[in-house]
Protein backbone atom coordinates (compact mmCIF):
# COMPACT_ATOMS: atom_id res chain seq x y z
CA UNK A 1 0.00 0.00 0.00
CA UNK A 2 1.35 3.43 -0.91
CA UNK A 3 2.25 5.83 1.91
CA UNK A 4 -0.42 8.32 0.85
CA UNK A 5 -3.12 5.63 0.92
CA UNK A 6 -1.91 4.38 4.30
CA UNK A 7 -2.06 7.93 5.68
CA UNK A 8 -5.57 8.47 4.31
CA UNK A 9 -6.73 5.21 5.86
CA UNK A 10 -5.26 6.25 9.22
CA UNK A 11 -7.08 9.61 9.00
CA UNK A 12 -10.38 7.87 8.23
CA UNK A 13 -9.84 5.46 11.13
CA UNK A 14 -9.25 8.35 13.50
CA UNK A 15 -12.22 10.31 12.13
CA UNK A 16 -14.43 7.31 12.90
CA UNK A 17 -12.97 7.10 16.42
CA UNK A 18 -13.90 10.72 17.09
CA UNK A 19 -17.47 10.26 15.84
CA UNK A 20 -17.88 7.08 17.89
CA UNK A 21 -16.89 9.14 20.96
CA UNK A 22 -19.49 11.91 20.45
CA UNK A 23 -17.18 14.39 18.74
CA UNK A 24 -17.80 16.10 15.44
CA UNK A 25 -14.81 15.83 13.14
CA UNK A 26 -13.86 16.51 9.55
CA UNK A 27 -10.91 15.61 7.38
CA UNK A 28 -9.25 18.64 5.86
CA UNK A 29 -9.36 18.49 2.07
CA UNK A 30 -5.94 18.33 0.46
CA UNK A 31 -4.05 17.91 3.71
CA UNK A 32 -0.46 17.00 3.01
CA UNK A 33 -0.81 18.09 -0.62
CA UNK A 34 -0.54 21.86 -0.48
CA UNK A 35 0.45 24.67 1.86
CA UNK A 36 -3.17 25.72 2.47
CA UNK A 37 -4.08 22.63 4.52
CA UNK A 38 -1.77 22.53 7.54
CA UNK A 39 -3.62 19.79 9.47
CA UNK A 40 -5.37 16.50 8.75
CA UNK A 41 -8.45 16.69 10.98
CA UNK A 42 -10.42 19.25 12.92
CA UNK A 43 -12.44 17.83 15.78
CA UNK A 44 -14.44 19.15 18.67
CA UNK A 45 -17.37 19.07 20.97
CA UNK A 46 -18.69 21.61 23.43
CA UNK A 47 -15.74 23.46 24.93
CA UNK A 48 -13.08 21.35 23.21
CA UNK A 49 -11.59 22.13 19.78
CA UNK A 50 -8.58 20.44 18.20
CA UNK A 51 -6.40 20.66 15.11
CA UNK A 52 -4.96 17.20 14.56
CA UNK A 53 -1.93 16.14 12.56
CA UNK A 54 -2.00 12.38 11.93
CA UNK A 55 1.06 10.25 11.41
CA UNK A 56 1.29 6.51 10.93
CA UNK A 57 4.41 4.36 10.76
CA UNK A 58 5.57 0.78 10.64
CA UNK A 59 8.93 1.97 12.00
CA UNK A 60 9.87 3.16 15.48
CA UNK A 61 10.53 6.73 14.28
CA UNK A 62 8.33 9.29 12.57
CA UNK A 63 10.13 12.23 10.95
CA UNK A 64 8.23 15.45 10.31
CA UNK A 65 9.60 18.51 8.54
CA UNK A 66 10.01 21.46 10.87
CA UNK A 67 8.18 23.74 8.45
CA UNK A 68 5.15 21.43 8.53
CA UNK A 69 4.96 21.60 12.34
CA UNK A 70 5.49 25.37 12.36
CA UNK A 71 2.62 25.82 9.87
CA UNK A 72 0.46 23.43 11.88
CA UNK A 73 1.10 25.31 15.13
CA UNK A 74 0.43 28.69 13.52
CA UNK A 75 -2.83 27.42 12.00
CA UNK A 76 -4.01 26.00 15.33
CA UNK A 77 -3.19 29.23 17.15
CA UNK A 78 -4.90 31.43 14.57
CA UNK A 79 -8.04 29.27 14.64
CA UNK A 80 -8.16 28.95 18.42
CA UNK A 81 -7.65 25.17 18.28
CA UNK A 82 -5.52 22.98 20.52
CA UNK A 83 -2.77 21.32 18.43
CA UNK A 84 -2.53 17.54 18.75
CA UNK A 85 -0.23 15.01 17.13
CA UNK A 86 -1.94 11.68 16.58
CA UNK A 87 0.65 8.98 15.97
CA UNK A 88 -0.12 5.37 15.17
CA UNK A 89 2.65 2.83 15.29
CA UNK A 90 1.93 -0.62 13.82
CA UNK A 91 0.86 -3.11 16.49
CA UNK A 92 0.97 -0.35 19.15
CA UNK A 93 -2.14 1.70 18.37
CA UNK A 94 -2.69 5.45 18.62
CA UNK A 95 -0.87 7.90 20.86
CA UNK A 96 -1.90 11.56 21.25
CA UNK A 97 0.44 14.30 22.38
CA UNK A 98 1.27 17.97 22.12
CA UNK A 99 3.87 18.89 19.47
CA UNK A 100 6.20 20.22 22.19
CA UNK A 101 7.13 16.58 22.86
CA UNK A 102 8.78 16.21 19.46
CA UNK A 103 12.58 15.94 19.46
CA UNK A 104 14.68 18.18 17.24
CA UNK A 105 16.90 16.16 14.89
CA UNK A 106 18.28 19.12 12.94
CA UNK A 107 16.32 19.36 9.69
CA UNK A 108 13.27 17.54 11.07
CA UNK A 109 11.38 16.82 14.23
CA UNK A 110 11.20 13.19 15.24
CA UNK A 111 8.72 11.25 17.30
CA UNK A 112 9.83 7.78 18.28
CA UNK A 113 7.79 5.02 19.83
CA UNK A 114 9.49 5.31 23.23
CA UNK A 115 8.75 9.05 23.36
CA UNK A 116 5.14 8.43 22.32
CA UNK A 117 4.72 5.86 25.09
CA UNK A 118 6.32 8.17 27.66
CA UNK A 119 4.61 11.45 26.74
CA UNK A 120 1.56 10.39 24.78
CA UNK A 121 -1.85 9.34 25.96
CA UNK A 122 -4.48 7.02 24.56
CA UNK A 123 -7.65 8.46 23.03
CA UNK A 124 -9.83 8.19 26.12
CA UNK A 125 -7.09 9.68 28.33
CA UNK A 126 -6.37 12.62 26.04
CA UNK A 127 -9.85 13.60 24.89
CA UNK A 128 -12.07 12.77 27.88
Amino acid sequence: MANKQKGSNAERELLKKFTENSYRAARVAGSGVNDDSPCDLIAGKKGKKFAIECKSSKDRNIYIKKEQIEDFMLFAEMMGLDPVLAARFNREGWFFLHPRHLKDSGKNFVLNLDNAKENGKRFSQFFE
